[in-house]
């Protein structure tokens, strides 16, 4: 049943995504940057170091039931009265209920889409003609990592969040299991960004993650991330990132002018 409900997602993930290709839609903004970070994805303020707090609240198609949080996205206003033609970069962070738009924004990402001097105007506009795609993520000198939750309980339960994860990927699982083990256990999604088991771990521990690129799929072993006194609340560095950028057959595909 877990290798079919992987299949499942891969299957659906491909059919959905056409990432390399440019879509057109619609994007709003909040006011308080804090409702995107403290959104759907579980990130926290954290979410605040990611791209300078251009953040991003996106629908079903795109959250993809939390494996979405922390994919970057392209975006551009299409009024070029309005607006400048490179548009925004943006996190994923949270989901967006607002069914009028497939993106809601930082006000702060949503005024850089702007022409000089016309940041007030955009603001006035509300809602913004956008065309997007999905940009592999990049985290300079930092690699994927983990941050134990605050409900973890040594050694029966682990709650995790992933932070700083590079490229044009999802990541479908997860397993753990103690430093120089092969007996693996999977953790499941409890959502978002985060990541749960119940089962009994002690020692430092290794992760494996299965990541998906477009159509393609592999497992990425970090050997040793979390040390056997590990903590709640403290982030650790895998000593991996993921760079991958997604394989795709997006046909016709609208590449625009970018």
């Amino acid at each position: 049943m877990a290798h079919f409900a992987w299949f499942l997602f891969l299957l659906l993930s491909s059919a959905t995504a056409c990432d390399r290709c440019v879509h057109q839609s619609k994007a709003t903004f909040v006011t308080s940057v804090e409702a995107l970070s403290s959104g759907a994805c579980g990130y926290g303020s954290l979410a605040l170091s990611f791209g300078g707090g251009f953040l991003a609240g996106s629908g079903s198609p795109l959250f993809k039931n939390g494996a979405g949080c922390g994919a970057c996205f392209q975006i551009r206003c299409k009024n070029p009265n309005l607006c400048r033609g490179t548009g925004t970069k943006v996190t994923l962070t949270d989901r967006n209920y607002d069914n009028r738009t497939d993106f809601v924004l930082s006000s702060k990402a949503f005024m850089a889409m702007a022409n000089k001097g016309k940041t007030q105007d955009i603001l006035k506009a509300g809602i913004v003609d956008v065309e997007y795609k999905r940009i592999p993520c990049e985290y300079k000198n930092q690699n994927l990592a983990v941050r134990v939750g605050e409900s973890s309980q040594k050694p029966y339960y682990l709650q995790i969040k992933l932070l700083y994860q590079g490229g044009q990927t999802e990541i479908s699982a997860i397993d753990v299991a103690q430093v120089g083990s092969s007996s693996w256990i999977s953790m499941s999604r409890n959502y978002g960004a985060v990541w749960d088991t119940s089962r009994f771990l002690d020692g430092a521990l290794q992760f494996r993650f299965r990541v998906i690129s477009g159509y393609s799929s592999k497992w990425i072993w970090a050997k040793y991330v979390l040390p056997a006194d590990w903590k709640t609340g403290v982030v650790y560095d895998s000593g991996v990132q993921i760079t991958d950028v997604a394989q795709e057959t997006c046909s016709p595909c609208d590449y625009g002018s970018w």
